[in-house]
């Protein structure tokens, strides 16, 4: 049986090998939810962070991935959200545009909260032969969190850089920061230069 089906022009893409991967939950969002207006401008920020941590370690061969919940549409895809996003007016358009994937950037789509339940992403950082993650997104107490407590009981090594994630709430955000330094042994570092430091 062909790896690919006949006549669609498709071939299989090389993953890269990487020991360590960058992961993005949720940025790309149309922000149209309650308790948005209050999550919007924290998420710009988060975002400017994350896109100027990106090039940093693109520039060091770590691969992203991008991981977004589809929204319960379940014939969604990801650029088509992202085409939906950047045409949006005020910080949803801005995070999409300051976070649009590039070429060599890896997209799945989610279901629920954790970027590793019922998608591909574990297969995925197997296949990578990845064993750090660092996670950045929204919202802090959340989608973020979960995923480092899956990452956690897989044994990942995890840094979630402080600046680089973001909730409606600030005492949530640093709850959430708190109990995944503490308890997930997660870094909680800022994007500063240099390698992170497991808290």
């Amino acid at each position: 049986m062909p790896s690919t089906p006949r006549g669609t022009g498709l071939r299989p893409a090389t993953l890269p090998t990487s020991q360590r991967v960058l992961l993005l939950v949720d940025f790309i969002t149309s922000l149209d939810f309650p308790g948005a207006e209050k999550l919007a401008p924290k998420a710009l920020a988060a975002a400017r962070a994350t896109a100027a941590l990106k090039r940093r370690l693109h520039a060091e061969g770590v691969p992203t991935i991008y991981a977004n919940d589809n929204y319960g549409v379940w014939q969604s895809d990801f650029h088509s959200l992202v085409s939906t996003c950047l045409g949006l007016e005020g910080e949803a358009g801005q995070i999409a545009r300051l976070l649009y994937p590039q070429a060599d950037d890896i997209t799945i789509l989610k279901p629920r909260h954790s970027a590793f339940y019922a998608s591909a992403l574990e297969l995925l950082l197997t296949e990578i032969g990845a064993r750090e993650l660092v996670i950045c997104g929204l919202a802090t107490d959340m989608c973020v969190q979960l995923t480092a407590a899956d990452a956690f009981l897989r044994e990942f090594k995890v840094w979630v850089p402080a600046d680089c994630t973001a909730a409606e709430d600030d005492e949530a955000k640093q709850r959430a920061l708190d109990y995944m330094a503490n308890v997930l042994k997660c870094d909680v570092q800022p994007s500063t230069p240099g390698e992170p430091k497991t808290a």
